[in-house]
């Protein structure tokens, strides 16, 4: 095979992709009429505790959920998830007393703005810990797939994410201009904590077809995000946070 046709075979590799969401007609009217009056939520990607390094992933027919050691996808958009809980979590589904799905502003009780709180400070919570659980909410869309999954980081998985965007950032590039891929590692709480981490790297850049189909996706998770209420932090099995030993109530 001449080197010429290995790059135009790579090329077109590459370029079908994300080739899957290539009609986003489509995808607006599944979301308009087959889910019309649906309890409609993404499928969440779970982080396990104890320090395991596989995620939970739903299973392709919908009953359970697969281990899987990595993700490739590519992150749509971010948002912050705080929450804040009056007092200490005993079942149920019950949304937080204060949610924010922009760090700035709280909805509930409190509410206000979110650096002056008191419950956003570090050591209002257990030990040295906030009481209002800083997390941030992906929606990560994987090749050939049309509806985005959410992963939900928690506290110790901040920081490398943080670093991650600011590396993208540096080299002029957005988190939903790359194909990412996340895997876990284990690391340990400064209380000796066991917790599952995430770590984040570039698998390779979108190219300008592909890119064009991710920023109208991006636009309509932004759109959904922005309908958000405390609501959505619900689930009927909630699932601890390793660090902290705080219930984890990820967005619907």
């Amino acid at each position: 095979m001449s080197e010429a046709i290995k790059n135009e075979t790579t090329e077109m590799a590459v370029a079908s992709g994300y080739s899957a969401i290539a009609n986003m007609d489509f995808l607006a009217e599944a979301m308009n009429d087959d889910c019309a009056g649906l309890d409609f939520k993404f499928d969440r990607i779970k982080i396990p505790s104890g320090g395991m390094t596989a995620f939970e992933v739903p299973s392709e027919d919908g009953e359970g959920s697969d281990l899987v050691k990595e993700i490739e996808a590519v992150i749509l958009y971010s948002h912050p998830a705080n929450s804040y809980y009056t007092e200490a979590y005993k079942g149920g589904s019950n949304p937080p007393d204060c949610g924010s799905f922009d760090g700035i502003t709280g909805t509930g009780t409190p509410g206000g703005i979110c650096k002056n709180c008191p419950f956003n400070q570090f050591g209002s919570g257990e030990g040295k810990s906030k009481a209002c659980k800083n997390r941030r909410m992906l929606y990560l869309l994987r090749e050939n797939e049309i509806f985005p999954l959410t992963l939900n980081l928690p506290t110790g998985s901040l920081k490398g994410f943080t670093k991650y965007v600011q590396t993208l950032l540096a080299r002029g590039k957005r988190p939903n201009q790359v194909v990412t891929k996340i895997s876990l590692r284990k690391a340990a709480s400064a209380s000796g904590i066991d917790f599952s981490q995430a770590v984040f790297k570039v698998v390779r850049s979108l190219d300008a077809a592909e890119q064009k189909n991710i920023d109208a996706m991006a636009d309509q998770m932004k759109d959904y995000a922005s309908g958000l209420t405390t609501a959505a932090m619900v689930e009927d099995n909630p699932f601890v946070d390793a660090e902290t030993g705080e219930i984890i109530e990820p967005l619907k």
